[in-house]
């Protein structure tokens, strides 16, 4: 059965039980937004007409976080009511009548002009988040805006590593091959320069051995680092995003987050990548693993975690690590995040 229609009376009910959660979740969009445009700003290998077109990109990009408006406005008041369940029947009955009334809905909408407000592909059930590239904007559906990925109750060091993190990396693929030709909205041009384009692709070459030269030992093979590149950027970058407005939030309040029970030696920064790691905690059979590693465009869990930190000079400093690169033999590149040095990022 379509999953819109099977889901939507559903999402209806449950939706405003998240309405605190997602206007705190659309302040750390825009808190994360802006910090990437500064790291942007800070950026060593894009010359300034990259930048400039990168940063209007960024400024325009909209998140939809939550649910739709027009979950609220009569048109879907109407809609809902034009379902008309007859509980007396069967759930396929009902299931095959919705189906009809979408359907017919689609149609009708081929003669109307593009609705930007529109969510595609998602709805506030739907447990992922997505960038899309025609209309530059990010989907943060409500079912993402709980535990362990976002919760207001919480510290906020571990919504920035939940949440913040898929935001940040939701942000990232804006830029990456498949989306930097296309501009603010649905136009298509280069936003970069081919100077820029060419100082990326040789940082992208180091990201690709990177993740070349892991094992996933559950199934001994090794990664395909060409394939999941563009998630692998997204995470790299996703993830110092999410970090630095955490630290750049923690600067403008006078009650910075407290302590959690249990976990009092762990400071917020440490708790931050904790939160982080443990959001991809998953076990997966070795028939799974095998099609993931054949076909998936990500990298297995475990090794998005140990990638992104890896090329995280902050991580290592929040756990008195040494750093990676002087872990690694001498002819492996250590991986600076292609959204570049940021030692000054806060006044360092």
């Amino acid at each position: 059965m379509d999953d819109d229609a099977s889901h939507q009376d559903v999402d209806l009910v449950d939706v405003h039980k998240f309405d605190s959660e997602i206007s705190e979740a659309r302040k750390m969009f825009r808190n994360i937004r802006n910090v990437f445009i500064h790291m942007i700003n800070q950026s060593t290998w894009m010359d300034s007409e990259s930048k400039i077109m990168t940063i209007k990109k960024i400024q325009a990009m909209k998140g939809k976080i939550g649910y739709p408006d027009y979950f609220e406005n009569d048109d879907m008041m109407k809609l809902k009511k034009e379902y008309e369940y007859n509980f007396n029947l069967s759930f396929m009955f009902n299931g095959l009548h919705l189906n009809q009334l979408h359907s017919k809905t689609h149609f009708q909408s081929l003669h109307d002009p593009i609705d930007k407000n529109e969510w595609l592909h998602a709805l506030p059930t739907t447990m992922n988040a997505i960038y899309y590239i025609l209309l530059n904007d990010i989907v943060i559906p409500a079912a993402f805006l709980q535990i362990p990925h976002f919760d207001n109750n919480l510290p906020k060091y571990l919504s920035y590593g939940g949440a913040g993190f898929i935001i940040g990396h939701e942000i990232a693929h804006s830029l990456d091959d498949n989306s930097r030709d296309h501009g603010m909205y649905e136009n298509e041009f280069s936003l970069w320069t081919n100077e820029t384009i060419e100082a990326l692709n040789e940082r992208m070459k180091c990201v690709v051995n990177q993740y070349n030269n892991y094992t996933f030992t559950q199934v001994n093979r090794q990664l395909e680092g060409e394939r999941t590149q563009n998630e692998n950027l997204a995470d790299i970058i996703g993830l110092k995003q999410a970090f630095f407005a955490y630290k750049k939030w923690t600067k403008s309040q006078k009650n910075v987050d407290k302590k959690l029970p249990g976990l009092t030696k762990y400071s917020n920064e440490q708790m931050f990548f904790i939160n982080f790691g443990y959001t991809w905690c998953k076990i997966m059979s070795d028939e799974v693993a095998n099609i993931y590693l054949t076909h998936d465009t990500h990298s297995p869990s475990e090794f998005r975690v140990i990638g992104s930190t890896s090329n995280f000079i902050e991580f290592d400093q929040a756990f008195g690590c040494k750093p990676a690169f002087a872990l690694e033999p001498p002819n492996i590149n250590y991986i600076e995040a292609p959204i570049l040095k940021l030692k000054d990022f806060f006044g360092k």
